[in-house]
């Protein structure tokens, strides 16, 4: 390839999710009306966004790396249980009380304020036990973590004992409240007038860029999703990356959970059914390969809000459901049929 088509190639790369985000939200501002870009849509969008662009972080860092965790979403049920259950009521211990509700007891007994430690914990400690069987037992990510999806889901319900857990706090659940400006003529304030999670989003995917660009462990990640065999070779530690990156991916899927008891106001061991697709379907729209070695924070973030665009559309226009899945399935094909031209190209 030529230096110029390799330069217009790389600006296609950074900015193809970028267009395809402004065509989508173009096409569905022609069809819907005035009403999409109105600030309590816009509002609706963002917020509808955090947990999918949240976990496409975490989903980033593992991709790149050359793996891929299926059991996400039942990691972030788990995560949203054991935060409600910190926040929950402690029951009541008599005589023939068990384990499990000492243990309940013992979570509920915790300070409010490691509701969301203890949610990013699990899901770290979920991360690195994702890592280690993949990399001490060398199978393939796609079935460990397809294993790991149904014990996350499976521990959610246990830890939940089938059936959702009510908490009452204020200050996790506003976290992703939408405030009302002020004033109702004050445009700008309707841009800067979004759930807390939003800016705390943007915080994450900051540091998590500079992770990935600026960072000796960042290369590596690139290093290993690009060719194992060979950052083997120059030294690189190829087992600890891949367990560091579950485990970062963990971190990510953890802050979910919060996020999502936070939405719900409950913990519900049977959320996040299916949204494991979803945070997958954002990294790859935002550019990263399935093959390992490419992909960008930024990227996965502006594919989560393009899913979350193409929802909300749909609703506006009293799609069905479906409609909306049959959506999401072709920008994944899609995404992954240009990834591979892009691939083939640089070949």
């Amino acid at each position: 390839m030529n230096p110029a088509r390799e330069r217009l190639a790389r600006i296609l790369d950074a900015a193809g999710p970028i267009i395809a985000l402004l065509v989508v939200v173009a096409v569905l501002r022609v069809t819907v009306g005035p009403d999409l870009l109105g600030w309590r849509n816009i509002q609706n969008v963002l917020t509808q966004a955090v947990i999918v662009a949240t976990g496409a972080v975490g989903m980033t860092v593992i991709i790149v790396a050359g793996g891929i965790d299926l059991s996400c979403g039942a990691v972030i049920a788990l995560c949203a249980v054991l935060c409600a259950r910190v926040l929950g009521t402690p029951p009541e211990l008599g005589p023939d009380a068990g384990p499990m509700a000492a243990w309940w007891a013992w979570l509920a007994g915790l300070p409010d304020w490691t509701a969301i430690p203890v949610a990013v914990l699990a899901g770290v400690l979920v991360g690195l036990l994702n890592g280690s069987l993949i990399t001490g037992l060398r199978q393939l990510p796609f079935i460990v973590t397809l294993g790991m999806m149904g014990a996350a889901r499976g521990a959610a319900k246990w830890q939940a004992d089938e059936r959702t857990v009510t908490f009452d706090a204020p200050a996790l659940t506003s976290l992703m409240a939408r405030p009302r400006p002020p004033m109702a003529d004050a445009a700008w304030w309707a841009w800067v007038q979004v759930a807390p999670a939003v800016w705390i989003l943007l915080g994450l995917a900051v540091l998590a860029s500079l992770l990935m660009q600026a960072t000796v462990l960042g290369r590596q990640l690139y290093a290993v999703g690009s060719n194992e065999a060979a950052a083997r070779l120059c030294g690189i530690r190829v087992p600890w990356v891949k367990i560091t990156a579950y485990a970062i991916g963990g971190a990510c899927f953890g802050w979910a959970g919060a996020l999502s008891a936070a939405r719900l106001a409950v913990g519900d061991p049977t959320t996040a059914v299916g949204l494991e697709l979803d945070i997958i379907a954002a990294v790859i729209v935002g550019g990263a390969s399935l093959g390992g070695g490419t992909g960008t924070v930024a990227g996965a973030v502006v594919g989560a809000l393009l899913m979350a665009w193409l929802r909300n559309g749909s609703l506006l226009l009293g799609w069905a459901p479906y409609t909306q899945e049959m959506l999401i399935g072709g920008a994944i094909v899609a995404a992954v049929a240009l990834d591979r031209w892009r691939r083939r190209g640089r070949a």
